[in-house]
């Protein structure tokens, strides 16, 4: 038995090894889409361009281990079905399951191992790829102005004839259009000969220092029959500089990822921080409310009215006991603090359900730590039934059915953690939503793969139809004699 399980791991290993490469290989090319236009034409040397991919490796594994496994899956059992190996094993007293066996410790030791890097690796990874996009213009503050074209750099458009230097930071035939205003005017324009670029990793600002040069400022008259003239002041300057704002400089749409700091814990970091917000939180709710309580229940500045307590009980409308001054000013108050109190209530109201749904996401990505190893062995359980059933090999029939296959689970795990988030499920059932409905099919498949039925029954089809379609022959036969 031995050296059936050598075969049998052999061959899935091989597979998998395969597999993996192709699809990591694919996936990375879709990330290089993604952040083309922070890679391209910025003059990045080799080493920024693999930092770049290093660091964005890592958030590709939780979207190609799973294919993988299950892609593996199906074609090393369904090799060894087409090729009638699995009959030989069974008619040698050999199951489906003790074929498995060997595969499965190994999809063991790759749950736990998944689990590992999506724990330790993959934060590590988040953290350095969203400030490494942040610090690429500090580590090569030139990349964002290109020769011979504007460039769009914070408040500027900037252009530069030749740029030189071991960084590109020594600038020559600089010409600067402040952006337009208000009116769509654009009223300043800078010209130099040379101008550099200075950059600390201590500061956040860029300083662009400019050499003789000369700026043009267009002037609005207030008479409107001198615009026409067109006036503008000229002033010449041996030394200029200019400070730039480093986040304008490179600035990259990562509002999503940075708002998603989840990303970057650990299981252990994300449950003291999951306590810390869960603790902010009830002190916020019982705070308000007690505020709102206070404001309700005692009403401050409204006049009040002395009453004898041998004479007759207050009357249903309070109002009546006022003079119509003192009606108007009661009214008055009373929208007042009802005012102020319902947009207290709103803006408290959406604090404390975006804080609600930051500790969703928290959670979520405390589960999908563990829902990425189990999604290993479903897969596995998916993929190799479904091999077996369907017996064919190679990259036809298997790769259309683990692309449904794992379309379906990536829909359904997106969709879960898209309404845990919003409060429209619990982030257990979220993240485990995808796991809860392919588990059954799992279940199914290896049933019906163990006991030889097959995908589908057609007895179970065809036999119902029989039946209708002898009654229906047998009465239109019937109707026949009669007439």
């Amino acid at each position: 038995m031995k050296i059936l399980d050598k075969y049998l791991l052999k061959t899935f290993l091989l597979t998998f090894t395969t597999v993996f490469v192709i699809l990591f290989f694919i996936f990375i090319l879709q990330t290089v889409w993604l952040f083309i236009a922070e890679l391209a034409g910025k003059d990045l040397d080799l080493i920024l361009v693999v930092k770049f991919l290093l660091f964005s490796m890592p958030r590709i594994i939780p979207l190609v281990l799973p294919l993988s496994v299950l892609l593996a899956s199906i074609m090393t059992f369904g090799n060894l079905a087409e090729n009638y190996e699995f009959a030989a094993m069974k008619a040698s007293g050999i199951s489906l399951q003790r074929a498995m066996r060997s595969l499965i410790v190994f999809i063991c030791f790759l749950s736990i191992l998944a689990f590992f890097f999506a724990n330790n690796v993959i934060p590590y990874a988040e953290y350095k790829f969203i400030n490494f996009r942040k610090s690429i213009a500090q580590a090569k503050p030139a990349m964002a102005i290109a020769e011979g074209q504007f460039s769009d750099v914070g408040f500027y458009n900037i252009k530069v004839n030749k740029k030189s230097g071991p960084n590109g930071n020594n600038l020559t035939g600089v010409t600067i259009h402040e952006k337009a205003n208000n009116s769509g005017e654009n009223k300043t324009v800078i010209k130099s000969k040379t101008g550099e670029l200075i950059s600390n990793d201590k500061s956040s600002i860029l300083q662009l220092v400019l050499n003789d040069g000369y700026y043009y400022q267009d002037v609005t008259p207030k008479k409107y029959e001198d615009r026409s003239k067109m006036p503008f002041i000229k002033g010449a300057f041996k030394k200029q500089i200019i400070n730039i704002d480093l986040s304008e400089l490179n600035k990259v749409d990562d509002s999503q990822d940075i708002g998603n700091t989840n990303g970057m814990l650990n299981a252990s970091e994300l449950r003291y921080t999951l306590d810390s917000l869960t603790k902010n939180l009830d002190s916020e709710i019982l705070s308000f409310s007690e505020n709102i309580n206070q404001k309700v229940g005692i009403a401050k500045g409204l006049p009040t009215i002395k009453l004898d307590k041998k004479k007759k009980p207050l009357p249903n409308d309070l109002l009546s006991l006022y003079t119509n001054d003192k009606k108007a000013e009661i009214l008055k108050v009373a929208s007042s603090n009802l005012t102020s109190t319902m947009y207290s209530i709103d803006s408290t109201k959406n604090e404390l359900k975006e804080k609600q749904r930051n500790i969703n996401r928290h959670l979520t990505a405390l589960y999908e730590k563990f829902v990425i190893a189990f999604a290993c062995f479903l897969m596995f359980f998916i993929g190799a039934p479904l091999g077996a059933i369907i017996r064919k090999g190679g990259l036809g029939l298997p790769i259309v059915f683990a692309v449904l296959i794992f379309i379906t689970f990536h829909f359904i795990n997106t969709f879960g953690k898209r309404i845990s988030q919003e409060d429209g499920l619990t982030p257990f059932m979220g993240a485990w939503m995808s796991t809860f409905i392919l588990t059954p099919l799992a279940v199914l498949l290896t049933y019906r793969a163990t006991n030889d039925i097959g995908l589908i029954s057609m007895d179970a089809v065809l036999a119902p139809l029989n039946k209708l379609f002898k009654k229906f022959s047998e009465r239109f036969i019937s109707s026949q004699n009669k007439t």
